[in-house]
């Protein structure tokens, strides 16, 4: 998949099979259009492009607005590393600003999709709406096609309506501690990523040292705070938070997520006990699969008590991931 971030400079498409849209998780639910995106690139002998934006419209449409900002469930490195895996052609990243979004929705059509796409065919659906405060739609697009020589297909309402759904349940599932729903809603582990950095080492002192994330994508949603079975991957040390993932080694371990009440720390912080391993990874990129949620955060009287939970948590989530290796 070749990955284009400037729209100035674009290759010519050949009978382009277009769609437009933030593709937040690539879920199950998003694979069926691009499927039908892929579909039409080959009927017609042509090249398969998704359209996507960065930021996400709603971060820059939001703060604008005065809203919260949207939890976003993949960062656009891991979106294209998941489009990748789809057997895209292109991925095109449209820098998105007030700007663009106050452009009229003729001159979306005309001077966006027409004179940077060449579309063969527009894939969207019957709710996308584009140009300044929203006119544009699939009806104006269908206007359009005889004048622009494209042809526009709709979206199955059916299928727009599970990507909503989906998404959804992702991140309400994601903010509950509900792994099992969200990873049968994504077709995939939920992961995300953090740069190893100091910590107070208290996990040294009872014999369960952890590696402390930082995650530099605020936005990314986080799961709930507990205590987390997970499998992960330590990038090679040329992995940086800009540059796509590369795994150097696997392992298992167990996530803790919270503010540490046991301590009275009240700051929220990400610590991973990596199972059988010792080295120094300082500055290291972490990425993190969440497997099972095994318990809520708790605070103990002692730390002796907490290294016994832990103890616990850990035969458990052993236990666990063999059960899922098997």
């Amino acid at each position: 998949m070749q990955v284009h971030r400037d729209i100035n400079n674009l290759p010519y498409f050949k009978n382009a099979a277009i769609t437009i849209g933030t593709f937040d998780g690539v879920h199950s639910g998003h694979l069926q259009i691009i499927q039908q995106v892929k579909r039409e690139a080959l009927l017609n002998k042509g090249e398969s492009v998704i359209i996507t934006f960065d930021p996400h419209p709603r971060m820059v449409l939001n703060r604008k607005e005065n809203q919260a900002p949207i939890r976003l469930l993949t960062t656009l490195l891991e979106k294209t590393e998941l489009l990748a895996k789809q057997g895209i052609d292109h991925l095109v990243v449209v820098p998105f600003t007030l700007e663009f979004s106050n452009q009229s929705a003729r001159e979306y059509i005309s001077d966006f999709l027409v004179e940077k796409f060449h579309p063969k065919t527009i894939i969207i659906g019957y709710d996308h709406r584009f140009g300044n405060n929203r006119e544009g739609d699939y009806h104006l697009l269908e206007k359009y096609q005889q004048e622009y020589h494209y042809e526009v297909k709709e979206i199955p309402e059916q299928v727009l309506n599970n990507i909503t759904i989906s998404s959804t349940k992702i991140r309400s599932a994601l903010k509950e501690g509900d792994i099992t729903t969200a990873k049968e809603c994504l077709g995939y582990d939920y992961f995300f990523e953090g740069k190893v950095v100091d910590g107070n080492k208290l996990g040294r002192t009872i014999g369960y040292p952890t590696a402390n994330l930082e995650i530099k994508n605020t936005n990314k949603l986080i799961p709930e705070n507990g205590i987390y079975a997970v499998n992960l991957a330590i990038g090679k040390a040329s992995v940086n938070e800009d540059s796509l993932f590369i795994p150097e080694s696997f392992h298992q371990g167990m996530m803790s997520i919270g503010i540490r009440p046991t301590i009275a720390d009240n700051r929220r912080t990400i610590e991973v006990n990596i199972f059988d391993f010792n080295k120094d990874i300082y500055g290291r990129i972490v990425r993190v699969y969440v497997k099972y949620f095994l318990r809520n955060e708790e605070k103990f009287d002692s730390l002796e008590e907490l290294k016994k939970q832990i103890s616990l948590d850990e035969i458990k989530t052993k236990k666990l991931l063999s059960e899922n290796e098997s």
